[in-house]
């Protein structure tokens, strides 16, 4: 039996392709990695992913298959020392007539010099990369390593993945739990597997936690819907994506902003983004209401959602949690109009009705000799040429005087 201490994520990590579930599209059978992991052809690669997805069990199997040197670093606690520790031993293999694969992890956590550092070796085949990512690389690695290497994008996994991943754990008896008698229903396991989000890690931590919570005996342990979701309250928040809850917690965020409570908008905000929702998901939804709830009554409002996007694009998890938050407070102190949404809604009908309706003649551009003579642009006033306003039609004659923007 292993060491119980570790947990049952990092001991249930595969070390094969057999026991590795999801990602299909880039390891299944014949696929391009799967092929070069197993002729040991490894050319520089990036993983990116969202976590729990496999970019690091991807990097054991190939450490465990490669004929080459594996080396691991992680970007959050190791810095230039590290990797000059790594090369000069990268360089010593080579002399020795041995590549050596060096992986990092969470490459994006290092600056612009910390990644032109490791330019030269990659370049000169001192060392093949492998670096794992929950950021866009586009944004996060820099173009002249990007151009290097190989992105692979790795999906969040299915639920039918995850239940694999738990049966998996539930029976191996060396690194799983099947020295324990435990009673889980199919029903149970669904559900473990649908609240993780598509998240291996927190999966088998639930997991663990609710068996471990459990009285041990003689007879079986049993595990129950309700265990799980305790369990998951206390790992990583329940937050069912699928489900009801989901557009329930959406519904209190707008209603909250819509209702001029900073306060409760912040509360819904930390409820999805705590969660584990996707804070890009949030920012659009922030972002459409800054035009549909506010709109013209303060137009600013839509710079800040816009801007609070970006930086969620830019930053990612944890970082972009104060720019949602900034995003949501402006959403909420600010005064509120929905004449855009219901104006571009009316128009939109009349535009479907009418369809058939021409552009004026006078509104029309006129690029050539035979436009202008068959009354192409004839009789437009150029706006700039007058002062204040002028009387022009913009409208077809049909809806000469309908108006769209009602205060």
């Amino acid at each position: 039996m292993s060491n119980l201490f570790v947990p049952l994520a990092d001991r249930m990590r595969p070390r094969e392709f057999a026991d590795f579930f999801g990602q299909e599209e880039i390891v299944g059978s014949g696929k391009l990695l799967r092929k070069l992991i197993e002729s040991d052809q490894m050319s520089s690669v990036v993983f990116w992913g969202p976590p729990g997805t496999g970019k690091t069990t991807l990097a054991h199997i190939i450490a465990e298959q490669t004929k080459s040197e594996f080396i691991k670093i992680s970007a959050v606690m190791s810095g230039k020392e590290e990797l000059k520790k790594s090369i000069e031993r990268a360089k010593e293999s080579l002399r020795l007539g041995v590549r050596t694969i060096l992986f990092i992890d969470e490459i994006h956590r290092w600056n612009k010099a910390q990644q032109d550092a490791i330019l030269p070796f990659v370049e000169n085949g001192t060392i093949i990369l492998i670096g794992a990512t929950t950021e866009n690389p586009s944004f996060e690695i820099i173009g002249a390593l990007l151009s290097r290497s190989r992105v692979f994008v790795l999906q969040h996994l299915t639920t039918d993945d995850i239940a694999k991943i738990i049966g998996r754990a539930l029976k191996d008896e060396k690194r799983g739990l099947g020295y324990q008698k435990i009673k889980i229903s199919r029903k149970t396991i669904e559900l473990l597997a649908e609240l993780s989000g598509g998240d291996a890690r927190v999966a088998l931590n639930g997991l663990e936690l609710a068996v471990n919570s459990k009285e041990k005996g003689e007879s079986a342990v049993e595990v129950t819907g309700d265990d799980i979701k305790e369990a998951l309250q206390r790992t990583h928040l329940v937050f069912d994506k699928q489900g009801e809850e989901f557009y329930n917690l959406i519904s209190a965020l707008h209603k909250s902003m819509r209702g001029s409570d900073p306060d409760a908008a912040l509360y819904w905000l930390a409820r999805m983004f705590e969660g584990g929702a996707d804070p890009l998901y949030i920012a659009r939804r922030v972002l459409r209401f800054a035009a549909e709830d506010i709109g013209v009554a303060d137009s600013r409002a839509l710079l800040v959602a816009n801007a609070a996007y970006d930086a969620c694009h830019k930053l990612g998890v944890p970082e972009c949690n104060v720019h949602l938050a900034e995003a949501v407070v402006c959403c909420a102190l600010a005064k509120k109009s929905n004449i855009l949404y219901t104006g571009y809604l009316a128009a939109a009908e009349d535009a479907r009705n009418t369809s058939h309706l021409g552009v004026p003649l006078h509104l029309r551009n006129a690029p050539t000799k035979f436009m202008k003579d068959i009354g192409y642009s004839k009789g437009y006033k150029y706006n700039p040429d007058f002062k204040g306003l002028i009387e022009q039609d913009y409208m077809p004659k049909e809806l000469k005087g309908k108006k769209y923007l009602k205060k």
